[in-house]
Order: C-alpha cells, then sequence, then structure tokens
C-alpha cells in the first residue's frame, strides 16, 4: 500500500486533527505523523475559531491529498471498506452520515464556549444557554443511536466515522463537568477510554505548546 502521512495540529487544542487521528486508526491504516507549526498563521487560525476554511488535519497517501475531515473519513471508507467506518445498511449508513455532517457544519455555540483542551479540568463549570442547546441536541443525537442500534458505540458494537467525529465532544464534556444522563454519560466514559483516544491524550498532555487565549482561567 502507497505510504500514508497525517498533518495535525496541536494534538491538546485540536478536535479536527484528533477526528483525522481517529479515522485513520479505525481504518487500519499505516500512517506517519506531521506537526504542523504553531506559529504558522493557518494553524492558529483553526485552533482558534477564526477561519472558516480548515487545511488541517491533512491526509497524503501516494499521490493522494486530502483535507477536510469529512473528506477524509469518506476517503478512508473507500479504500478500507472492510474497516467499518459507515455502517452496511443503507438507512443507517444515511443516518450516520447525517449526524456527521451536523458536527461538522454545526454546534457553533459548543466549539466557543468549550474549546478543546485536553490539559484541564473545570469542575462545576457553568454553561451559558447558548451552549446547553448544543449539548442537549448532542446528547439527544446519542441517544437515539444508542437505542437505535444497540451500542456500546453510536451504531452498534463496532466504532464508525460517527464515533470519531463526536469524540471530541466527549473530551470536552469531560474538560468541563458536563453533566449527561446515564446513557451519554456512558458512551463518553466509553470513548475517552478508546485505545486511540488514550494515545492522543498522553501525547497532548506531553505537549510543549500552549495557546495563551486557549489557557485561560474560566
Amino acid at each position: 500500500m502507497a505510504e500514508a502521512s497525517l498533518t495535525v495540529s496541536s494534538k491538546n487544542y485540536s478536535s479536527w486533527s484528533l477526528r483525522g487521528f481517529l479515522l485513520c486508526r479505525m481504518a487500519g491504516l499505516d500512517f506517519t505523523e506531521k506537526v504542523a507549526p504553531f506559529d504558522d498563521p493557518a494553524t492558529r487560525a483553526e485552533l482558534l475559531l477564526l477561519s472558516p476554511s480548515f487545511l488541517v488535519p491533512c491526509l497524503e497517501h501516494g499521490p493522494v491529498k486530502v483535507w477536510d475531515t469529512l473528506a477524509i473519513a469518506e476517503y478512508l471508507h473507500e479504500i478500507s471498506p472492510g474497516a467499518g467506518l459507515l455502517p452496511a445498511d443503507p438507512a443507517a449508513r444515511a443516518h450516520c452520515r447525517a449526524i456527521c455532517g451536523e458536527m461538522h457544519s454545526g454546534f457553533a455555540n459548543l466549539r466557543s464556549a468549550l474549546p478543546m483542551n485536553l490539559k484541564v479540568r473545570h469542575d462545576g463549570f457553568k454553561v451559558w444557554a447558548g451552549a446547553q442547546a448544543d449539548i442537549d441536541r448532542v446528547t439527544a443525537i446519542w441517544r437515539d443511536c444508542l437505542a437505535k442500534y444497540g451500542g456500546p458505540y453510536l451504531f452498534g458494537a463496532t466504532p464508525t466515522m460517527a464515533d470519531a467525529m463526536y469524540a471530541p465532544v466527549c473530551a470536552r464534556f469531560t474538560t468541563y463537568d458536563v453533566k449527561l444522563d446515564p446513557a451519554s454519560a456512558g458512551y463518553r466514559d466509553l470513548m475517552m477510554k478508546f485505545p486511540a483516544m488514550l494515545e492522543w491524550i498522553s501525547a497532548a498532555k506531553s505537549e510543549p505548546e500552549e495557546v495563551e487565549e486557549l489557557d485561560v482561567e474560566f
């Protein structure tokens, strides 16, 4: 198979880079990592949500170069259909794509109010109303999927691209001590113990760089 590399930005702060990493691990792709420099303007724009279009993460696989997390997910599904990044059932597959698209394009209040930061914990964090509406929608998606497909992952016994897309939200809910219903809390805990997630978190905690704007005391 062609050589592959995945360019990521900060492991501590970048939810999109985490998604790309999880997708590659779930697909069983053998890849090397490249880290975009913190002083690169595009990298800071991505971390601070200042750009409408992100070029990181970026997967290079032989002559193919693909960025945008959903595009990476679809490409990995095409080259590794047996990995199960999308459900086998057409209706479930459409449902999976729909909730992935919702995460990809929505939840702006959640992103801004609860920025990704794997190194810290904010116990008793006060969630403002706009972000709470996003939290409620995310947990409604989780409960619906878990009930419909039987868990423990969103679409059944094995993880799909949906779990990669929502994994950073599990991390945010952990960082900011977000109160969840039992089903949602169980799913959050499952994803926080996912092997590739633990691998990423361990690396994030040893990352020396800091982004001052994302390390404010709440």
